[in-house]
This record gives structure tokens, sequence and C-alpha cells, in this order.
């Protein structure tokens, strides 16, 4: 089967058509066109009669219906191959009817497999970036991040901190004392001691995107085989939270793989799927579903949870999926900032118009604790030159709905588009930009992640703030100030950003996933994803 042949029937009748067209459609040479065509006019796909002399037309007439040939052969994939080999097939460039036929046929091999192991496969628009803690800074490589690794302590989103990896600890001004638990097991079989712990959190004071976070840490030390001290002489109210924060994971490193102690490990991780396999020696609760597998989609495939019940009947989840702000660059002048707010927030109520599952955001980036605002009658500065808006594809529909509104109002708008990799991981590449969105997810509870998003060195807003001497003063009162006390603090900040025009508040975002019925225990967690850790399929069994 293949693919190039297929894109050119779906793109080019038959008739007259120059070979370098051909060559542009399916991604050749020249040269290498010219032998496709001769392999598919022998196979009998094809009569092509090439132009005389460069330039000219050439003839291409189609013998076979290459669509309804292909669909045949990847239907019968799909009734006998497993998810994974048959997943790629859907990626091909097929018509939207034929597309659609696909989709309902591999919809059911998603879902709850019954076998000796239980089984739930789950579609996926794009694969993982990352499964390292100290790279994951996308929040579904964080997810799953999320389940291959154990953190020291959680945070619930109360703030509530207890024991993970650690069974207690001894806390003062300037000192943690962290106390590990016994015979817990990495995945490649090893123990973990108080020197893996050392190993990682001292990796992570040292990356460049978390040194800020972790400035005011000045030494980190195993004291014992499981007792590790962590100093920080002028203080940090935040230490124990930070600990349990998805990038202060706990893992170990060898050769080019990198293992965890969480209740599932990565079995396989590539382009086509994921597998993650329950961990038969962790420490706690064992999951009750055997394996998942995370296979890759196209991009419009329905995202649902399924089992392998016959009928199914479905009920959504909504959970939160963060917020949008427009970033604007302290770079311009303020009177045009200011402007561009309140062009903003005067059509934000439109935001559905871009995408339906947004909410407008006339608030700030603390939902339930930002208070609403109002901009009246900013004057229009004057725009010498365009305005350099930043593109995202994640960002795309609301991105062209802020060009169109700000280009409505007279201010001229130049685009550039960035790939999402290079964007969150390459920012030091991004040409200056004057605003963009910015989507953000918080982990779970909300008033460490506020500040997660003002100081770690993924966030756009390290830059906004970089060299600012009013913000960094206020950076600094975080590592003084108990984490009891902090809602105020973040409250000011998410205030001052926003009457300084920093930031514009946009919109809410919520996640609406259909899940099977007989699918139990769902529980949204970290990032606002479903934790697979507790989720088990009820069996279709009577009572009587």
């Amino acid at each position: 089967m293949d693919r190039s042949l297929l894109t050119l029937w779906n793109t080019v009748p038959s008739g007259n058509i120059k070979q370098e067209e051909i060559a542009t459609i399916i991604g050749f040479s020249t040269k290498q066109t010219k032998r496709y065509l001769q392999r598919w006019s022998s196979e009998g796909w094809i009569k092509f009669i090439s132009g005389k002399g460069r330039g000219n037309s050439s003839q291409l007439t189609w013998l076979k219906n290459v669509e309804a040939c292909f669909e045949d052969q990847v239907m019968q994939i799909l009734e006998n191959e497993s998810a994974e080999i048959s997943s790629k097939y859907l990626m091909f460039d097929w018509s939207t009817e034929c597309r659609q036929r696909l989709m309902k046929k591999f919809q059911n091999k998603l879902g709850f497999e019954q076998q000796i192991n239980d089984k739930l496969i789950v579609p996926r628009k794009n694969p993982f970036l990352t499964l390292h803690p100290l790279q994951a800074a996308d929040s579904h490589s964080a997810n799953i991040v999320a389940t291959v690794y154990n953190r020291l302590v959680s945070v619930d989103e109360n703030g509530v901190v207890s024991p993970e990896l650690c069974h207690s600890w001894d806390m003062t001004d300037s000192k943690l004392r962290l106390y590990l638990k016994k015979d817990i097991a990495f995945h490649d079989g090893s123990i973990l001691t108080a020197e893996d712990v050392v190993y990682c959190l001292r990796k992570l004071k040292d990356d460049p995107q978390f040194r800020l976070l972790c400035e005011p840490i000045k030494q980190i030390e195993a004291i014992t085989p499981l007792i590790v001290d962590i100093t920080y002489p002028a203080g940090c109210s935040y230490c124990l939270q930070l600990l349990g924060s998805m990038n202060a994971s706990i893992y170990k490193e060898h050769l080019d793989f990198v293992y965890g102690t969480g209740c599932y490990y990565v079995e396989e991780n590539g382009p086509s799927i994921t597998t993650l396999v329950a961990f038969k020696d962790f420490y706690g609760e064992r999951p009750l579903l055997d394996t998942i597998e995370f296979v890759q989609v196209p991009e419009d495939f329905e995202n649902v949870y399924r089992t392998s019940s016959n009928q199914q009947t479905y009920f959504p989840i909504e959970s939160d999926s963060g917020f949008g702000v427009v970033l604007i660059s302290p770079q311009l002048d303020i009177d045009q900032r200011h402007y561009l707010h309140y062009i903003i927030s005067k059509y934000r109520h439109e935001i559905h118009t871009a995408d339906d599952r947004l909410l407008p955001n006339e608030e700030g980036c603390l939902i339930g604790i930002s208070t609403p605002y109002e901009l009246h009658n900013i004057p229009r500065p004057k725009f010498k030159k365009p305005i350099v808006l930043k593109l995202v594809k994640y960002t795309n529909k609301s991105s062209h709905w802020l060009k169109e509104i700000l280009t409505q109002n007279g201010i001229p708008v130049d685009v550039i588009t960035v790939s999402f990799i290079d964007n969150l991981l390459n920012r030091e590449l991004n040409p200056n930009t004057d605003l963009y969105i910015h989507g953000e997810i918080f982990e779970m509870n909300q008033n460490y992640s506020f500040f997660h998003f003002l100081m770690n060195g993924y966030s756009p807003l390290v830059t906004v703030l970089k060299g600012q001497k009013k913000y960094q003063n206020k950076l600094k009162k975080y590592a003084i100030t108990p984490f009891e006390e902090w809602t105020a603090l973040n409250k000011e900040i998410d205030r001052m950003l926003i009457e300084d025009s920093l930031v514009c508040p946009l919109y809410y975002s919520k996640r609406h996933i259909p899940f099977s019925a007989d699918l139990m225990n769902i529980k949204i967690k970290h990032f606002g994803f479903v934790d697979y850790s507790k989720l088990w399929v009820k069996p279709n069994i009577p009572l009587d």
C-alpha cells in the first residue's frame, strides 16, 4: 500500500498535469517522481504519457480506484491486526468519507480488552515529547511522567502535603530532613536510596529551567542510606511543595534508559504507540489495569475512552484544561500595551466563536480568586510598524481570531508561525514578537502552580519579568512568606500583571471526554487528566 499513490489519487484527477506538479504533491524530487510513475504504470494503477520537452504537460489517466482498493486492504488489517499496526494507516490522506468509515472500524479496537491481562487502549493525537521529569514541559508528557514516577511527597489541590517516597520529615526554618521508605524498587529492580534522591534533586537544582525555583536551596546531602537533608540558610517556605511537583520526580538513569518507581513502567515508547505496564513490585497499591496503550490517531479522531462492551453507552467527564492569556511584550510602549489590552478585553466575550470549548476569562489566572476588571476608553496610540503576533499550532483558532479583531480596529499585524516544540523547548530561537496567546494548565495545587508559572524556565513569563525590578522584588517574598499566606501574594502579582498590560486574560478551557459507562473509579488528577492507576472495568455479569 503506497501512501504517495493515495495522496496523488485524492489530489489529481485524470487529465493534463506537469511532472513537476506531481513531484510537489507527493514530496519527491523530479527524478524520484519519474521512477514512482513508472512503477505505478507497471502495476496497472495509472497510464502516464510524459509531455515532450521541458515544462510541457503530461497526460495522467487513472486505471483503478486507488482509494477503494486501499480501503478494502485497510479494513482487513483493522480486522486482524493490532491497534499499533493498523493505526498508522489512518494517517494516510484519505477522503473525508473514507476516513470516517475507517475510523469507525478502528474505534472498535480502542477501549478495554478483556484477555488474560486487562488492557485499556487510549487514542492520542501526537507522540509524547518526552518521558523525562526534567524535560516534561507540556501537559501530555507531564501526565505520563506523573504516572510512571513518584515524588518524595504529594500535594493535593488544597495544598495538603502527604508522604509518598518518604514516610515522614522534620523541618526547621533552614533545613528539611526527609526519611525514605524502605525497599522501594525502581523499574529495573534496584532499590531506592538517599543517594538516588540526592542525584535527582541536585540535577533539578542545576537545571537551567529550574535554577531560579531552587535558588534558596544551598545544599542537598545523604546523611544515611535512607535520610536526606536539604539546607536553605535564608529560608525556603515552599521546599515541601517544590518536592511535590512533577519535575521533582525521582528517577534512575542508566545508559539511555530512565527508570521510575511508579505503578506503571514504560514497556515501549515510539512514534505510533506508547505502552505502560503495571509494575508488580510497586510499593503501593497495584493498579487494576495491567496495560495501557496510547495509540497514534489522526487529529480529527474522536477522543473517547472505550471498553470492549458490545453495547456502548457514554457519559462525559469534565475537567479543567487550563486557561489562556495574551502575553504582551514589555518592549512595547506602555500606551500601546494598554490599548492592545483594551481592544482584546472589549471583544473577549466573543472568544467562543473561535473555539466553542473556550469560555471568556474576565478575571485573571487564579480560578475562584482573581476578581473581574474592566477597561474603559483607552486612547489609541500611534503604531509606526505592525504588531508581530506569534502563532503556535495549539492556539491556531484563537490566534487567528485575535489577529482579526486587532485588524478590524486598525492595528496592523504581522503573523509569525512557530512550531509547538520550538515555542516550548527552543524559545531562544523564536523571533522577537509583540504578543501571543499562551495556554497554561496548572498541575494540581493552584497556589504553588501559579508561583511555578512565574518562576520555571519553560514559562514565557520568566522572559517577560526578567530585569523588571518591582516584579523581582515581589518574587523574592515567596521564600520568606509561609505557604499558607501565598493566596494574597499570588493575587497581588496577578493583578499587577494585568494592570501593567503584560498579561491579558483571555479564556478558560474545559475538557469534555466521553467515558464508557463500564469504566469505574474515574478520578481527575494531575493537569486535569484521568488517574490511570485507579481505573477498572466492571464486567457485565448479572447478579442473579
